[in-house]
């Protein structure tokens, strides 16, 4: 059996007529019992039809929202996926509502589970928990790497104690993706991290930092910065308790030759509204009652030269307020330019994959990837729980 990124692969594996339990990442948006956003289904199917056609007994396990541990709510069910999955698969996919007992599924037949969440000691990882679930399997598939930063019951737990356990297609093509992008980059090496507080990926600019050729920065997270190079930001949104960090991470790039350029121009307003009037101003030039809300298009130009001219770049997070339209230039400009780069592009984040939909750039990036927070963590350098023990278990 090979590996990757020293995980068992799926597809190394002979499924026929064995149990493969899927822990899939099915938390989709819902309205009225209907699937909103499908992004995330579409994206495990290729997983699930390889177990399908590959003669596996096919069973699926996922979280729902945050419902309370134990107690059943038809707001969180996964009912309506197993309908939306149907569709997708032009084939039945049964629901069963109690499962740890025990699942009976035929050969090229699919069930989905209910929540795992309202099983009680799922968040805890509880190992009674983790043990039922690994009984389920002959093979356990871990697909959820929007989950893979959990070490969960359904996760991590259940890994430990299944007779085998491995990475599914899209766990692979996710590890694949970053280890291509941070542990051997083809350079320059572009990151991008906006979003709107830097106390939230303080660890990602600490560890990005001292690998990248230029660290661009947005969002709420860029006017911390801006203080702590001496400037005035008005009534903007930043985080004055770690202005001496954001001071610390810039000397520190500046000692590395690791490039942090701050915008030369910004657009500012007096509100945060798609009605508001909008100025450019230079940073010297801020006002006490201005509020910064996206870089400036002399920076947004400058930056997209940087991005063409890269040979990787990585982007987590919108650089200004691009869900109203003064404020959308900067981050329309950068993804404009990510699509036009001959980089291998990675793009992770909720709000950054509605961004780089919004401005029909998505079959230009070369990788979008499925996690928020794992997507986070990987880029901060810390291990993933879930990915730990598909390790672990390929070494015994």
């Amino acid at each position: 059996m090979t590996t990757n990124n020293n995980v068992i692969k799926m597809t190394d594996l002979d499924l026929s007529d064995k149990k493969v339990l899927i822990r899939a990442d099915l938390n989709v948006p819902l309205a009225d019992g209907k699937v909103v956003s499908d992004q995330r289904i579409v994206a495990a199917l290729q997983t699930i039809r390889l177990a399908i056609s590959g003669g596996g007994r096919v069973i699926l396990l996922s979280h729902l929202g945050r419902p309370e541990e134990g107690i059943f709510s038809e707001k969180y069910s996964l009912a309506p996926i197993a309908l939306h999955l149907s569709t997708l698969l032009d084939a039945k996919v049964r629901f069963i509502s109690d499962w740890l007992d025990g699942v009976e599924v035929a050969q090229g037949e699919v069930v989905l589970c209910e929540n795992v969440r309202f099983n009680v000691g799922e968040i805890n990882n509880s190992r009674e928990l983790s043990k039922r679930m690994a009984a389920l399997a002959d093979i356990f598939v871990m697909d959820a790497f929007g989950a893979a930063h959990r070490a969960q019951a359904s996760t991590e737990g259940v890994a430990r104690y299944a007779p085998v356990a491995c990475g599914g297609s899209l766990l692979i093509k996710e590890l694949d993706a970053l280890s291509r992008s941070l542990r051997a980059p083809k350079r320059p090496l572009v990151a991008i991290i906006g979003g709107s507080k830097v106390s939230t990926k303080l660890m990602v600019l600490d560890s990005l930092s001292s690998v990248v050729d230029h660290l661009i920065l947005g969002g709420g997270i860029v006017n911390t910065f801006i203080a702590a190079a001496g400037h005035k930001i008005g009534k903007s949104m930043h985080e004055e308790e770690l202005v001496q960090k954001a001071c610390r991470l810039l000397t520190e790039a500046e000692e590395s030759n690791t490039n942090i350029p701050l915008p030369c121009d910004v657009i500012v307003a007096k509100t945060c509204t798609a009605s508001a009037e909008t100025a450019v101003k230079t940073l010297n030039e801020i006002s006490d009652d201005d509020l910064i809300l996206d870089i400036g298009p002399e920076t947004a130009l400058n930056f997209a030269k940087l991005i063409r001219a890269a040979g990787t770049v990585v982007w987590n997070g919108p650089v200004g307020v691009f869900e109203l339209p003064p404020f959308s230039g900067g981050t329309r400009e950068l993804a404009a330019a990510v699509g036009e780069s001959k980089a291998f592009s990675i793009v992770g984040g909720g709000d950054t994959l509605a961004a780089v939909e919004a401005f029909n750039v998505t079959d230009k990036i070369s990788y979008l990837s499925t996690g928020g927070g794992a997507f986070l963590e990987y880029l901060e350098g810390r291990t993933l729980p879930a990915v730990a023990i598909l390790e672990e278990r390929a070494t015994l």
